[in-house]
């Protein structure tokens, strides 16, 4: 399908200095700017998120599933009520004005639309971010039925990123396809999986983040996690005061997204660590050692995490998310002597002299809390009536069953099964059947219930 043309309107020279600033100008345009051409999305009125994919990608010839995949990968289809990413990026396509990424001001003189219609309205981006694909595949030099090819697309994606460097690139076209592969079903929007096999081109040379160096593995302090240095003018080398606390952050972004911008020089912020959502994968862009930027005048004794995704949104906050980040703050707090408790594992608001709201509303901070402290965070709960002389309480196992206290009987109390404890050698019986006693406070911290026997009433089920 041919590609209907486009009228151009003069260079924006306040969007463009805006832009220089790392700071978007959503204003008018210039009185003495030709009037912008309409998107036919915009000039029929309300349409519909699928419409507006399919009216951009046949406009423009961009294939549907591309766009749609780059749009989910950005935002999971949410253009935040026209708020802007970290990055200075706008709608569920995240046009961009920053020093680094013009898909914005592309965008703008590509449609001749005016920049507040693109941030704000969602066929309007949708428009603007296919206007600029269709312009990198012009430049690419890809043509006629190759355009029906997703494949064909990897190189064109990846330059839609204006990632910091080739394996950044790769992390977000990566997860572009990724996408493509496994559909889309969210906001309105279905596209059905589809069997694609990614033309590389030039980034077949560039190895993907996770193919670690020997120095890469030393570099980190949590192991598995990928090194991935932020650029040096966003943090500080060394500290001057113990690191007693760690702090959980949302990147208001993409996961690719928020490493490129701290590999920014212009970003002037970074975190020790950054964790993608749909896996948990984990990316450390600073040593603990040093000082990240991340929650301003608390920089100097706490260390900084960032989740991927939008503190309005809790689609991004999955479980791998959670775990894999659970994990991570427990290996931190066990090396540091942090203790892990909501006093030193705190959100960025929870700081003094903060303006942000992360990790938000959306935050489970009862199932995170029981993650980072080990313990299974939906446990089946029995209410247990001890008999006969009554039950005997003994410590963790990893203590071995040490008797602690006898409760006598008949007495009630609550226990939570755990079938899956350290094996125990207690009164002649291996095993590992504990059931974890539970007062009306709150959790016994590290006392047990022996049950060598699983039919002892009240845990049979576990």
């Amino acid at each position: 399908m041919g590609k209907t043309a486009r009228v151009p309107v003069p260079k924006l020279s306040a969007l463009l200095a805006a832009a220089a600033a790392g700071a978007l100008a959503l204003s008018a345009l210039p009185s003495n700017a030709a009037q912008p051409t309409q998107s036919t999305a915009a000039s029929a009125g309300p349409v519909d998120i699928s419409t507006a994919f399919t009216s951009a990608s046949a406009k423009y010839d961009v294939p549907r599933e591309v766009l749609v995949a780059v749009g989910y990968a950005e935002s999971h289809l949410d253009g935040h009520d026209g708020k802007p990413s970290q990055a200075n990026g706008y709608g569920l396509m995240h046009l961009v004005s920053n020093n680094k990424n013009p898909t914005m001001s592309e965008a703008t003189k590509l449609t001749g639309l005016p920049v507040e219609q693109l941030a704000k309205d969602m066929p309007s981006n949708i428009e603007g971010a296919a206007a600029v694909l269709d312009s990198y595949a012009d430049a690419s030099g890809l043509q006629g039925d190759a355009r029906r090819d997703a494949g064909r697309w990897y190189e064109v994606v990846a330059k839609y990123s204006h990632s910091a460097d080739g394996p950044t690139a790769r992390l977000y076209t990566d997860e572009v396809f990724r996408i493509i592969g496994a559909g889309v079903q969210a906001e309105g929007v279905t596209v059905a999986p589809k069997k694609v096999t990614p033309q590389l081109g030039t980034y077949a040379k560039v190895a993907p983040l996770g193919t670690q160096s020997e120095s890469s593995i030393e570099a980190v302090d949590y192991p598995g996690a990928i090194w991935n240095p932020a650029t040096p003018s966003n943090y500080t080398v060394g500290r001057t005061k113990a690191i007693s606390s760690i702090t959980i952050h949302v990147t208001q972004g993409s996961y690719a997204g928020t490493i490129s911008w701290f590999k920014n020089p212009d970003a002037q912020v970074s975190a020790h660590y950054v964790i993608r959502s749909n896996d948990g994968q984990v990316t450390q862009m600073v040593a603990e050692k040093d000082k990240a930027w991340h929650v301003g005048t608390e920089n100097g004794y706490t260390v900084g995490i960032e989740h991927e995704g939008w503190v309005s949104q809790p689609s991004w906050f999955t479980d791998a998310m959670y775990k894999s980040s659970a994990a991570l703050v427990r290996n931190i707090a066990d090396r540091r002597g942090i203790p892990k408790d909501r006093a030193h594992i705190k959100g960025h608001s929870e700081y003094p002299n903060q303006t942000h709201t992360d990790p938000g509303p959306n935050w489970n901070w009862t199932y995170y809390m029981q993650l980072v402290n080990g313990g299974d965070p939906n446990p089946p709960t029995y209410n247990f009536t001890t008999y006969g002389s009554g039950v005997r309480v003994r410590a963790t196992p990893r203590l071995n069953g040490t008797i602690l206290t006898e409760l006598p009987g008949p007495t009630q109390v609550f226990v939570t099964c755990q079938t899956q404890g350290d094996t125990v050698n207690a009164e002649g019986k291996t095993n590992n059947w504990w059931a974890k006693l539970r007062d009306q406070g709150g959790y016994m911290t590290n006392v047990y219930i022996a049950a060598a026997n699983p039919k002892l009433p009240g845990v049979a089920d576990c």
